[in-house]
């Protein structure tokens, strides 16, 4: 330092190094001074300084807000590229309860998730046993109409175990058709060799079935042996006209048939036909019934099949006895 200051002034020559060291402590003390000085003035004009930026600083961050306070937060601006389709543009996510703040679902929304899998999978599983069913089951048409479903069922059994035979009525044809389920492919397929036999009065035709037989809701079968009788004395008729009501169904089958016992006449708006369980006081009225397929009744022709499920009296509803 005192090397500095005999730099800058060079008036001060030392005579000795006594007034040497003097002379340079006195520079020193002024050099001090004035640094003190300058400091200390230059101290009051930094804070100052100081204030005034954070004054700045704060009114610029109290503009920000209000800039942001009325931005949508919804804008595909603001979504990451994360949500990007392939497509280059935004899907957009909605926020709800199910959702996280950052639109991630959470895990009630992969359970959710999840479910829909199993259902997608039951799905898979349903078709996969449905064409299964198909190639277990073989068409049967041109049946003689005094033909039952035993009768049926016991020609085929010698070719498989039968597992469902399902006798239906042909509306344009005095003759029926059939389902005939096996418990497997190959009990099918041997079947096929029926084709022409002799059954009743009629030549049955054996083909590969296209579909599968419905199954019926097991509520609805018979119960007890009493309900299995109701089954004999029950035809079902199915594509009758929707103006029809249930004195006319009542009177058609009592004037071909004999006297009806019970009557349920079951349709819809979803469906442009009704459909309709009869119950006969007599086993042969049923029987004479299965004739009546084909006829008109209104302005549909009719079908008419043995009924697998019996009609039950209605249970009266709570507070209407």
């Amino acid at each position: 330092m005192a090397a500095v200051l005999e730099m800058e002034s060079p008036a001060l020559e030392p005579s000795s190094p006594k007034n040497t060291s003097s002379g340079s402590v006195k520079n020193i003390e002024k050099f001090d001074d004035f640094n003190t000085e300058k400091s200390g003035e230059y101290g009051v004009k930094d804070s100052d300084s100081n204030s005034n930026a954070d004054s700045k600083s704060e009114l610029q961050m109290k503009e920000i807000v209000d800039m942001l306070k009325k931005l949508n937060p919804l804008a595909k601006e603001f979504f990451p590229s994360s949500y990007q389709s392939q497509k280059g543009d935004f899907d957009l996510v909605v926020f709800n309860k199910s959702s996280g703040n950052d639109g991630i679902p959470n895990n009630r929304r992969k359970k959710n998730n999840f479910n829909q899998g199993r259902k997608k999978m039951s799905g898979r599983a349903f078709r996969a046993q449905r064409e299964d069913s198909i190639r277990r089951t073989v068409y049967v048409s041109d049946i003689d109409h005094n033909i039952t479903e035993e009768q049926l069922a016991a020609l085929f059994s010698g070719y498989g175990q039968v597992v469902d035979c399902r006798v239906c009525g042909d509306p344009h044809s005095r003759l029926r058709f059939a389902f005939v389920e096996f418990s497997d492919e190959y009990s099918a397929r041997a079947a096929l060799s029926l084709s022409g036999t002799l059954l009743g009065f009629s030549p049955v035709k054996v083909l590969p079935s296209k579909t599968a037989i419905l199954p019926v809701n097991p509520t609805f079968l018979p119960r007890s042996e009493d309900e299995r009788e109701m089954c004999a004395r029950t035809v079902y008729c199915t594509n009758i006209d929707k103006k029809i009501s249930q004195v006319d169904v009542k009177n058609f089958f009592e004037t071909r048939c004999g006297e009806v016992s019970r009557l349920r006449l079951l349709g819809d708006h979803m469906h442009s036909t009704r459909i309709a369980f009869v119950e006969f006081f007599m086993a042969e009225s049923a029987i004479v019934a299965l004739d009546c397929c084909g006829e008109v009744l209104g302005s549909q022709r009719i079908r008419v099949s043995p009924s697998k499920t019996p009609v039950r009296p209605r249970l009266p509803r709570p507070g209407f006895q």
